[in-house]
């Protein structure tokens, strides 16, 4: 459940944010430039270059569409808060990234669990300009499109572990790709300089039978080499391989249940 509304836009795909709305975007965006300049991947970097986001108002979809339908043929399509699988992978399988319409309010500027617009556009979108990243999203959508209920959640820990907490290696140094840490201002630099969680090279199969929370910073990032990495992982064995990890069964949380981080906090306090 979200306490968040979808803002409706016009026939034409516009909306009318409100100057709070545009204000809190103009916030966010200066303070995630400045921490993802030297942080984020050449591919993503490359990629706010080519949408042109506004800097002190919330983009308009119909402008960041035209951008990436140039450059990728995708498009976003403005959906409620939350919405289904069934639904969430129809879409990407129709190259269309769901984007909820609304914008985090000040009291949550630092982190908000679910994906407001920020997250969609400024987090997602750049990606959706490279072809081969673009590629892997289009058959991650394709796939779960024809999947169980039960091989969408498996499927879900190769979103969470690329798309969304992805970090990638290039030119001796580990940058970002993953779209949940680029929007949050504490783990962009959390994912790279802490020596709290594990970094280890990508492995379809160690990442399909490893547990996460969405509510903390990650305990576990896996590495790409490059983008072919997640393309050529997600083709038809990706079932398989999903079948065989069920049978091997999940590898135990490298983070506290959520009863003792509340037993903790309590306790703090």
């Amino acid at each position: 459940m979200t306490e968040y509304i979808a803002k409706a836009p016009t026939d034409e795909g516009y909306i009318d944010y409100s100057d709070v709305e545009n204000q809190t975007w103009e916030f966010l965006y200066k303070r995630q430039m400045a921490a993802v300049k030297n942080r984020a991947c050449d591919e993503y970097l490359r990629g706010l270059e080519l949408l042109g986001l506004s800097e002190d108002s919330v983009p308009q979809l119909p402008d960041v569409n035209k951008s990436l339908r140039q450059e990728t043929g995708w498009e976003v399509a403005a959906v409620p808060a939350l919405i289904p699988f069934g639904r969430f992978f129809e879409l990407l399988a129709n190259k269309r990234f769901p984007a909820a319409t609304f914008i985090r309010r000040k009291d949550e500027i630092d982190y908000l669990q679910e994906p407001d617009i920020f997250h969609e556009i400024y987090g997602h979108c750049p990606l959706l300009t490279d072809p081969v990243f673009a590629k892997f999203v289009h058959n991650y959508g394709k796939l779960g499109l024809n999947a169980s209920k039960q091989e969408r959640v498996y499927l879900a820990r190769i979103f969470w572990f690329t798309v969304e907490f992805g970090l990638i290696q290039q030119t001796n140094s580990l940058k970002i790709y993953g779209a949940g840490i680029l929007s949050s201002i504490g783990e962009t630099e959390y994912s790279l300089e802490s020596s709290k969680p594990e970094r280890k090279p990508f492995d379809v199969m160690i990442a399909l039978r490893t547990p996460y929370r969405i509510d903390i910073y990650q305990t576990v990032y896996f590495v790409i080499k490059q983008f072919e990495d997640i393309y050529e992982a997600m083709d038809s064995s990706i079932i398989n391989k999903i079948h065989e990890a069920i049978e091997l069964g999940d590898f135990s949380p490298t983070f506290p249940s959520k009863e003792e981080t509340k037993a903790k906090d309590h306790h703090d306090c």
